[in-house]
């Protein structure tokens, strides 16, 4: 089960970066990249693909299924106002995984009748990879898991130190952006979250998402 999913915009470092949070324990990882053109994107998802093959992690391109074709992703995530899922089912095939980002219990309500593999929510607290975005709360996420049998990652502010409150509170699937790309040890700083993850599931009952 997939449970820690980095967030990563292109890097100068990432054929060294990406490794180490995959050895700390990382098993999902999506390129988010706003500004850059197309070419560098895709550049920087070949060179992504190929080491998350290497620890047969999944992953994601964010926004684009055409790019995500190109690169030979395992699929994309998608936002409210990006390409439909249907036209990503269209583009990438019914094995692809294909994420959408919801913001609200009535877009959540809306997300439940697409083909997507997975949901994020959130964030739950305002964030700056969000800009101009409030804070949707914990309660919203809870609420969200609690209506999908299909996974549903919680967003914003996630980190080694409250990662297992979230647990507790009942969430199962995290987005970690700045804890980790802005981490001086990265793979140590993926541990721990890891760590701090994996202890506090141990706590909880085995559910199937």
């Amino acid at each position: 089960m997939r449970r820690l999913y980095l967030c990563v915009g292109v890097r100068d470092d990432m054929a060294t970066f990406l490794p180490a949070v995959l050895r700390g324990g990382v098993d999902v990882v999506q390129l988010r990249e706003k500004v850059l053109p197309g070419a560098i994107q895709l550049d920087q998802a070949r060179l992504m693909v190929a080491i998350c093959q290497e620890f047969n992690v999944p992953f994601i391109l964010n926004d684009s299924p055409e790019i995500a074709l190109e690169a030979r992703a395992d699929g994309v995530h998608v936002g409210q106002e990006d390409v439909s899922v249907e036209r990503c089912r269209e583009l990438l095939g019914l094995t692809a995984i294909i994420g959408l980002s919801t913001h609200s219990s009535e877009e959540f309500d809306e997300a439940l009748g697409e083909d997507a593999t997975y949901f994020s929510a959130g964030p739950i607290v305002p964030t700056p990879t969000k800009i101009g975005r409030a804070g949707t709360g914990v309660r919203y996420a809870v609420s969200s898991q609690a209506r999908s049998a299909r996974p549903v990652f919680v967003t914003g502010g996630v980190n080694a130190t409250n990662v297992a409150s979230l647990v507790a509170a009942g969430l199962r699937h995290f987005v970690v952006v700045r804890a980790l790309t802005e981490a001086s040890s990265p793979e140590s700083e993926a541990r721990e979250i890891r760590r701090a993850l994996d202890e506090a599931l141990s706590a909880v009952p085995v559910e199937p998402t």
